[in-house]
């Protein structure tokens, strides 16, 4: 009875023992073991792992890929039109060992923190270079300045053990207290091009009206030209008949156009008329000849 009272504590405390030396690595985590605060081992693969029970630790730290926001800041281009942008960054832990001795006992988020303030600063650096204005930051070209943002962090990043994987601008607006001025000069803009495009539309038209005014007044004159000609020919051609007719009978021909001139001096309304006695209008009226 006194041995077995020795033996099952024995027992409990090597169960317990060799429990507490066990320790299971997720495949999304990277793990470290250490004793009083140095590295002594590095578990990368998932799976059970063993560490010496009261005098080792296990430190876990996430293997996937991780997100981080960074602060608003306010950026100058070449230009001097300041922007705010708002970024964001994706990372992972690539070198555990490396990040534990960078961050120590701080963590994801001591090394957030450092890995923010190196995206800050390659924001400014490559957002503010020469040749980089804010149109162009607008523009399509931001992808462009995005990959030299990302591989720039990346380099200084590898000191805490971290990979950037991406980094994005989300957002990249004037301040507020400038839109209203940009506003006003871009509507300036497009009020001076609207009235360049009217002034060049009136400038066509005019030379339109023109070319159709100088093309009717060619066409009329044409036209006035060959009714001149047709009503010469055929004043010609009708004094030809007259003369001829003159020529073939004298007194018919006065005749004839005697009566012409009395029907179309008494047509219409016309139909009194005022003349002396002796009027040689309505000879054939009255002389003998007539009768």
């Amino acid at each position: 009875m006194r041995k077995s009272a020795f033996v099952i504590p024995a027992i409990v405390i090597v169960i317990i023992g060799v429990l507490s030396s066990m320790f299971v690595v997720d495949e999304r985590e990277k793990a470290l073991v250490l004793q009083f605060g140095q590295i002594k081992a590095i578990k990368e693969n998932p799976g059970l792992a063993f560490k010496i029970p009261l005098i080792q630790e296990v430190v876990k730290y996430d293997d996937r890929i991780l997100s981080l926001d960074t602060d608003v800041i306010e950026v100058t281009p070449s230009d001097d039109r300041r922007l705010v942008v708002d970024a964001f960054a994706r990372y992972r832990i690539a070198d555990v060992q490396k990040f534990r001795e960078a961050v120590g006992v701080g963590g994801t988020r001591l090394a957030e923190d450092r890995l923010s303030s190196i995206l800050n600063a390659q924001i400014r650096e490559v957002l503010g270079a020469d040749q980089v204005t804010s149109d162009r930051i607008l523009s399509t070209d931001r992808g462009e300045l995005m990959v030299r943002i990302r591989d720039q962090a990346r380099e200084e990043a590898l000191g805490l053990g971290i990979e950037v994987v991406d980094v994005r601008l989300k957002q990249t607006n004037l301040p507020s207290q400038n839109l209203e001025a940009t506003f006003a000069r871009m509507r300036a803009e497009r009020e001076r091009e609207a009235a360049d495009e009217i002034a060049r539309g009136n400038e066509a038209a005019q030379r339109v009206r023109a070319l159709a005014d100088r093309t009717v007044v060619e066409t009329l004159s044409i036209s006035e030209k060959e009714s001149q000609i047709t009503r010469g020919e055929a004043d010609a051609e009708r004094n030809a008949i007259f003369a001829e007719a003159f020529g073939a009978d004298p007194e018919f021909f006065a005749f004839y156009r005697s009566l012409q001139a009395y029907e179309n001096a008494l047509k219409g309304s016309n139909s009194t008329m005022v003349m002396t006695p002796d009027s040689e209008f309505f000879t054939y009226l009255k002389s003998e000849t007539a009768q």
